[in-house]
């Protein structure tokens, strides 16, 4: 008899014993749901909604909610975007039209089309999702598929590189695609789509072939979803952080140096800063801050595999006849100081942190201000403890995480991804490790989302996404832990038993990019940075020319506890000046006159255009050494 375990989208379960069509199951729940269900996993496996069961099988329902569920609508999206783009310009050949993290894009060989084209495909994927076309599913032989598909390189070129003589194809109408799927039901499925731009893109991100329209799109099950995400996109752009980096002259880019941010003398003021904060609380915590060259040579990547496996993010470079590299990571540095010395477990762990500058080369295309870059500094830390030690320490980084994100006024979101399929060490090793990460959760009373087979191959990892201003997430933080890397390179500390041990080692990174993390965060705050982070704190106006002298004194003081602050001595009006500090993000306007002479006071108003009032300097001066000092 055939069992069938279904586990439902509110977590319940229920069992079959006969074999049932996955849309079947979809409707037993209710109807409402029924309509949601968008694909099924079975065994671990997504499958349409059409699909037959017929063996025993764990089933789970799949909606617009999980994260599969996402890819598989908008990868469907997709698909009738290729499907338009057929009707309006019979001889565009399609290529590859995958969901990506901010939507879908199809590329083809086509006619170069602009911005304006757009509304036009946008109208004809409307028709075709009135038309609720069905997506068919259909498994054909390799032969088949290359007669199908012959009117289409890209299309050839594919299916002559996959191994299996049976090949996967979707129709919907008339369009048909080389397609592993799923699927959902039908067009009419997708409620409210929206095309967001055209861009050029190479066949396979090749520089020597064909260059591509790249059409990008988003999609949401209804049109209130897809009216809040524009929305959202809208005040994205408010807080553009390559715009408000110019504005502030924080930073710049130029095509000298492409993927490699120039910091300006403001924007170097918040980066040492972050610096600082966090090398405060490493010290707190007796790590000890390294720094290791950007350049070693061939024969550390190749002991460490990154040679073998990471090359073509790397740069290389030759001296006195030698392969050299530039580090894209810091962790092999950090191991041969480890090597060093001979180690015993009474001064394990050892925590060794850095601040390390790399180099990875990403494709042009892919390069988005501080948000990817060529090089960039990893705030990165390895812990070298022993396996008994190991649940306590990723406590301990927890709890670092927290206190760091909590500053910034981030809250977050965990995931944990264990085994993959491949990957180093015993099972036994595996599960001490697994088991360390989920307790130590467990006992900080953490929520998180698991994630199996998507630890590295070198050991299971928690990674952090933080949520800003506009509930965005960004993976920032990851704690790793690593059996590789220990024994690559021979790690070894003198036990109790006056014996070799091999320490484990645990990767971690909180800011995981200085350069990224503070792009971030110039979205977070929109350029309006607590007063402890601000490249200029206090700015002083004055009334009249009359009015300096006192300026000047009010200049001294506060320059000489520290305080980021510049002067505004031109001869505007006052509204003016102060228009002008509010649009600079100035925290404090010190307004000076007659009465402020008289009195030897500063009128204090914030950027925010609200107005403290007359205080004496030395007052407000203890007020902002305790704004800074609690990071408010």
């Amino acid at each position: 008899m055939t069992k069938i375990k279904i586990e439902f989208p509110d977590g319940s379960k229920e069992d079959f014993d006969k074999g049932v069509k996955g849309i079947d199951i979809a409707n037993h729940i209710s109807e409402g749901l029924g309509r949601a269900a968008l694909a099924i996993e079975v065994n671990g496996k997504l499958q349409d909604l059409s699909t037959s069961i017929n063996e025993n099988s764990k089933i789970r329902i799949i909606t617009f909610k999980d994260k599969e569920g996402v890819e598989v609508f908008r990868h469907s999206s997709a698909h009738i975007l290729a499907s338009a783009v057929v009707r309006l310009y019979p001889n565009a050949k399609p290529t590859i039209g995958p969901a990506v993290e901010e939507g879908f894009y199809y590329d083809f060989d086509m006619q170069a089309i602009k911005e304006k084209d757009l509304e036009k495909i946008e109208q004809k994927m409307k028709e075709i999702i009135k038309e609720k076309q069905p997506f068919e599913r259909q498994v054909v032989s390799k032969q088949e598929a290359l007669e199908m598909f012959k009117d289409n390189k890209f299309r050839v070129e594919m299916i002559q590189e996959l191994e299996d003589d049976k090949v996967t194809i979707y129709k919907n109408s008339e369009y048909t695609v080389l397609c592993r799927g799923p699927h959902v039901q039908h067009t009419g499925q997708i409620k409210a789509i929206k095309l967001m731009k055209v861009a050029g893109a190479y066949w396979r991100a090749d520089a020597e072939k064909e260059q591509l329209q790249r059409i990008y799109g988003i999609s949401f099950p209804d049109k209130k979803e897809l009216k809040q995400y524009l929305h959202l996109l809208e005040e994205a752009k408010k807080r553009d952080h390559r715009k408000i980096g110019r504005d502030l002259d924080l930073y710049s880019f130029h095509d000298e140096a492409p993927g490699m941010p120039f910091f300006h003398s403001r924007g170097l003021h918040i980066w040492n800063k972050l610096v600082w904060y966090m090398e405060q609380e490493m010290r707190k915590l007796h790590y000890q801050v390294n720094k290791t060259p950007i350049i070693l040579n061939k024969s550390l990547w190749l002991q460490s595999g990154h040679w073998d496996h990471y090359k073509e993010n790397m740069y290389f470079t030759k001296i006195d006849k030698q392969d050299f590299a530039v580090k894209p990571m810091n962790c092999p540095g950090n191991l041969l100081i480890y090597k060093t010395q001979m180690h015993s477990y009474r001064e394990l762990p050892i925590k060794a942190g850095e601040f390390g500058l790399v180099h990875r080369h990403e494709l042009s295309g892919v390069l988005s201000g501080l948000f990817r870059v060529r090089c960039f500094t990893q705030d990165d830390a390895h812990v070298f403890c022993t396996e008994e030690q190991l649940e306590e320490q990723i406590i301990e980084l927890i709890e670092l995480v927290n206190r760091v994100y909590k500053t910034f006024g981030f809250e977050y979101l965990v995931e944990l991804s264990t085994k993959p399929e491949k990957a180093m060490g015993s099972q036994k090793v595996w599960d001490k490790a697994e088991n360390a990460l989920k307790n130590a959760l467990a006992k900080k009373k953490i929520n998180y989302k698991l994630n199996p087979g998507d630890g590295a191959f070198y050991g299971p990892k928690i990674d952090f996404h933080i949520k800003d201003a506009l509930g965005r997430k960004w993976q920032c933080g990851t704690i790793q832990v690593d059996f590789s890397m220990p024994e690559k390179f021979d790690l070894a500390y003198e036990g109790k038993d006056g014996t070799k041990h091999r320490p484990v080692m645990v990767h971690r990174a909180i800011y995981g990019s200085v350069e990224r993390f503070l792009g971030v965060l110039v979205e977070h705050y929109a350029g309006k940075f607590p007063l402890w982070l601000s490249p200029e704190q206090v700015r002083i106006l004055t009334i009249a020319d009359r009015h300096q002298e006192h300026a000047e004194k009010v200049y001294s003081q506060l320059f000489k506890k520290g305080f980021q602050v510049t002067k505004d001595y031109r001869a505007e009006t006052t509204g003016k000046k102060i228009r002008d500090a509010e649009l600079d993000k100035v925290n404090y306007i010190f307004v000076i006159g007659d009465k402020e002479v008289e009195n030897k006071t500063v009128n204090v108003r914030t950027r925010d255009n609200k107005i403290l009032g007359e205080v004496k300097v030395s007052d407000f001066i203890k007020e902002l050494e305790k704004e800074v000092e609690e990071k408010r």
